[in-house]
């Protein structure tokens, strides 16, 4: 699957605190470095967190994205989307965003994502005390089940007032004049007029009082009109008044609307939705679950999903249920089998390092790293997965399970789908999650087909360098893979070594050396992959597929070339104990950089384990890396 470095720009870019904070911007061979003008603005875990992002470093005034051998296409990618780095190739900035469809979901996002947390956990409080209350555990006519009560369905019943804040932050209105015109539909006073006279007016304008908790439709129609209109009189009203009049006019112009028009259109609007969502449901409840089941993953991948988001909540708004949020369940806990499949049947330490904490990620409802970390990498697992969760999708559907309040399916919000159908309800998910399992250990996924590099499935390569590729479950199939020091001096385990990047090994496994003679060489036969233009970074692909970097120092990419003679050139053809490069020691040292050389293995995934030796001194040609596959 291709990957897309231009989203992943730029959310590396917003999360930097945007194009204005970014001083400057350049990469060395594994990572983007940035210059802040404010690096308090920068939101470093969210930065860590990006699928495609190894590790975040904030050293030398620097602030560090660790990408690994891909730096230089999201490099590419922040030049093409931004002014920064090179010259754009693009055109201008304000282009459209896309089609109306696009621009829709981007909408729907925008509003819903920044509450789906509070929802969540109101959600589980809720299922929570519905459990509480069936089991007869807690009175309902107590004052302890009236106060958890008002705490887990406040969110629900007041649900226009948050919808109102993140509707005008998505449309550019104020929030605070959209939170007066959410408190209008459910100011005491008038909803007790409306209940004793029966009928009520405005101007002669009838007024049909309805009752707006826990909607949907009516605050978001009601905020975007307001936030077009805020935009006329802003333009309209010169700048000494506009901070008064501008929410005054709305005020007296906007909450009379919504109460007699806006608000009942979008009441009707919620009716038809509902209905027509329960019309195609109860056409055949199998058949809806065995779709959404097999689907439901493949629109949360293109971002799809998040139209369907309204119709739950709108379908609890209406009902007091919803059926849609019970049938999509088991698609989640399908990929986290998956993942599970992987893990169980893999052997390279690698992949299972990614697959075990992606499924039980995956079983607490966050399924990205299932997904993009394992399934769709190797594809299979994914599609076997889809599968699973459509035939857990149909159990849900003959079940007649429903959820009774938001939530993203998981563990943890099992609570909130307690009632008809629940016990179903978790025959479904463990199916879906058992089957996605056992359908990807025996058909999805081998070591030998998707985690080794094409270039070495089905034979070995002849020479020194050869690495038997039989699969490594067969008994005494596994090889080992020797490289050699390109360095004269002292070996240390990567773990010691002054940068996280390293040491952590997020860049791959290996060691480090202490070099005590300036010359670097070729430690396999094989070719350069990689010459960085300030002379310090080194990558060789070897014959066998063995990709290595050869970073020479910590930081030294600030030096931009000085102390450092390269004699090699990208694509050249080299042979073990060929001079790659030249280095001053004493003259890094005295600029004042760690010269501590990391020598890794960047495709250490591929294989079984890569081990180090970090015992004593090493001259160019000594064993230093172990590869076994």
């Amino acid at each position: 699957m291709k990957k897309d470095f231009e989203s992943l720009a730029g959310s590396i870019i917003e999360n930097v605190g945007g194009e204005e904070n970014v001083q400057s911007v350049y990469h060395c061979a594994t990572r983007l470095r940035f210059r802040l003008h404010d690096n308090e603005k920068a939101d470093k875990q969210t930065v860590d967190d990006l699928e495609g992002v190894l590790q975040v470093v904030e050293s030398g005034g620097q602030f560090q994205v660790v990408i690994g051998n891909e730096v230089s296409d999201v490099y590419k990618a922040i030049t093409k989307t931004t002014s920064l780095g090179e010259e754009s190739s693009g055109g201008g900035g304000n282009e459209e965003k896309g089609s109306l469809f696009n621009r829709a979901i981007d909408i729907i996002a925008g509003i819903f994502t920044p509450i789906l947390g509070a929802l969540a956990g109101a959600g589980i409080f809720k299922g929570l005390l519905a459990v509480l209350e069936s089991t007869n555990l807690l009175a309902t006519d107590s004052g302890t089940y009236q106060i958890l009560n008002a705490a887990s369905d406040s969110l629900f019943y007041f649900l226009p007032f948050l919808l109102a804040v993140t509707a005008a932050r998505k449309f550019e209105g104020d929030p605070y004049v959209a939170l007066v015109i959410a408190g209008a539909l459910f100011y005491p006073d008038l909803i007790t007029f409306g209940e004793e006279q029966g009928t009520m007016s405005f101007l002669g304008i009838p007024v049909i009082m309805a009752d707006y908790s826990t909607s949907v439709i009516p605050i978001l129609i009601s905020i975007y009109i307001m936030s077009k209109f805020q935009g006329v009189l802003n333009n309209w009203l010169h700048s000494s008044i506009r901070m008064f009049f501008t929410p005054l006019i709305l005020l007296l112009v906007m909450v009379p609307l919504t109460l007699a028009a806006f608000g009942p259109v979008g009441t009707v609007i919620s009716g038809w939705l509902a209905d027509g969502y329960t019309f195609v449901f109860d056409l055949s409840p199998v058949i809806a679950g065995i779709i959404m089941g097999v689907f439901w993953q493949v629109l949360v991948i293109f971002g799809l999903h998040w139209g369907f988001v309204p119709i739950g909540i709108n379908n609890i708004s209406v009902y007091g249920e919803d059926t849609f949020s019970a049938i999509i369940a088991p698609a989640v806990f399908a990929q986290a089998g998956a993942a599970l499949g992987v893990w169980l049947k893999t052997r390279q330490t690698g992949v299972k390092a990614i697959a075990g904490p992606a499924a039980i990620s995956g079983l607490f409802g966050v399924t990205e790293p299932a997904i993009y970390g394992i399934n769709l990498r190797y594809k299979r697992p994914f599609v076997l997965g889809a599968a699973a969760g459509g035939a857990g999708g149909a159990i849900v559907g003959l079940s007649g399970a429903t959820a009774l309040a938001v939530g993203l399916p998981g563990l943890t919000t099992l609570p909130i789908y307690f009632g008809e159908g629940f016990a179903l309800f978790c025959v479904a998910i463990a199916v879906s999650f058992v089957l996605a399992a056992i359908l990807t250990y025996f058909f999805g996924y081998s070591d030998a087909r998707d985690g080794e590099p094409e270039e070495d499935a089905g034979s070995t390569t002849s020479g020194s360098q050869d690495i038997d590729v039989t699969t490594p479950s067969a008994a005494g199939s596994e090889s080992q893979h020797t490289i050699s020091s390109p360095l004269e001096g002292a070996v240390i385990p990567l773990g010691e070594v002054n940068d996280a990047a390293f040491s952590s090994e997020a860049l791959g496994k290996g060691v480090a050396v202490i070099p005590v003679s300036g010359k670097l060489y070729a430690p396999a036969d094989g070719t350069i992959s990689t010459v960085f233009p300030t002379k310090h970074a080194y990558g060789l692909t070897t014959e066998a597929g063995v990709e290595i970097l050869m970073h020479i120092g910590l930081d030294t990419v600030q030096l931009d070339g000085q102390h450092f003679t390269s004699h090699v050139q990208q694509d050249q053809v080299v042979k073990k104990g060929e001079l790659l490069a030249e280095f001053d020691v004493e003259g890094i040292k005295d600029s004042g950089f760690d010269i501590a050389t990391p020598v890794i293995i960047t495709n250490s995934g591929n294989y079984y384990d890569v081990l180090g030796d970090t015992d004593g001194n090493v001259t160019p040609g000594d064993p230093i890396l172990s590869i076994i596959r």
